[in-house]
């Protein structure tokens, strides 16, 4: 912890007294994701909760996490939550779909259990979900997410928790994240291709389940018309968050409120904040840190 600066006075021991009024070491709300989409999740967070300070870790050096095995999002996702817990978080949200499918339970129920028992890690896929569940007038739901997050049938688990009547449609979409993050030229006839099988399904509701896929939000409507709802998740987990601090008092009084924002990447500085830019609405200045220890 940084001593706080300004003229001391000697004591009789000889060596000069600080003022003991240092700066309160911040305990900032951490943010995790595989690469760029999560900063969409901690723009709306930050529109809606701007009084607190925020850590931001994209893992760019090792995205996209969508097409790996269950086994190494896990190992990623546990050194990201060690680093950012070490960094003095009082919280972290796993802003990425992937990481929620793949790693959340296992983060919360081994990993916080055996290392840090009194911190609390977070996903976005359940809030999503409640959400899809409550608007939905006919019970089909679309999915429309990375290979992996599809291939864990988290969000069919989780929507036929919440009710059971649910039917869930699934549509991997590999070529998206690429696309939206390079700006591809085709993304329109590729968001065609994979959202018709969908539409075919005669679907009311659609869950965009990639935190990308908001940066395409608008081609996403005009594809799939006003009668569809489309949940996207930046202002459902803003919101979902702003309750939770409500019931979890005594963890909202113990995080830091200087409204700060830092944002870290495990890989090029000049390329995150190339992209993370445009996720973000503005100039980002990001720092580059090892993760692995």
């Amino acid at each position: 912890m940084k001593q706080g600066q300004g003229k001391g006075r000697s004591n009789n021991l000889g060596f000069s007294l600080k003022t003991t009024i240092n700066k309160k070491m911040k305990t900032p709300i951490g943010v995790f994701d595989s690469g760029f989409g999560g900063l969409e999740i901690l723009r709306e967070i930050k529109k809606k909760l701007p009084e607190y300070d925020y850590i931001y870790l994209g893992d760019a050096a090792r995205s996209p996490y969508g097409n790996r095995k269950q086994e190494e999002i896990y190992q990623f996702t546990e050194q990201a939550v060690d680093f950012l817990f070490n960094k003095n978080c009082g919280l972290i949200i796993l802003a990425c779909n992937t990481v929620s499918s793949e790693a959340l339970r296992k983060i919360q129920q081994q990993f916080l259990t055996q290392n840090y028992p009194n911190k609390r890690v977070l996903g976005v896929l359940i809030p999503g979900s409640e959400i899809a569940v409550e608007v939905t007038k006919n019970n089909k739901i679309g999915v429309m997410a990375t290979k992996g997050t599809i291939e864990s049938q988290s969000f069919v688990r989780e929507l036929k928790k919440i009710n059971p009547k649910t039917e869930v449609f699934q549509q991997a979409c590999p070529l998206l994240v690429p696309l939206i993050e390079n700006g591809g030229k085709n993304i329109e006839k590729v968001l065609q291709n994979y959202l018709e099988p969908l539409l075919e399904k005669n679907i009311d509701t659609l869950i965009l389940g990639c935190t990308h896929y908001g940066l395409v939000l608008d081609k996403i409507k005009k594809i799939v018309g006003d009668e569809i709802n489309i949940i996207s998740e930046g202002e459902i987990v803003a919101d979902k968050l702003d309750d939770y601090f409500k019931r979890h008092a005594k963890l909202e009084k113990s995080l830091s409120k200087g409204g700060s924002v830092e944002f870290l990447t495990t890989g090029s500085t000049k390329s995150f904040e190339k992209i993370g830019s445009k996720f973000w609405g503005k100039f980002i200045k990001v720092n580059t840190v090892d993760i692995i220890s």
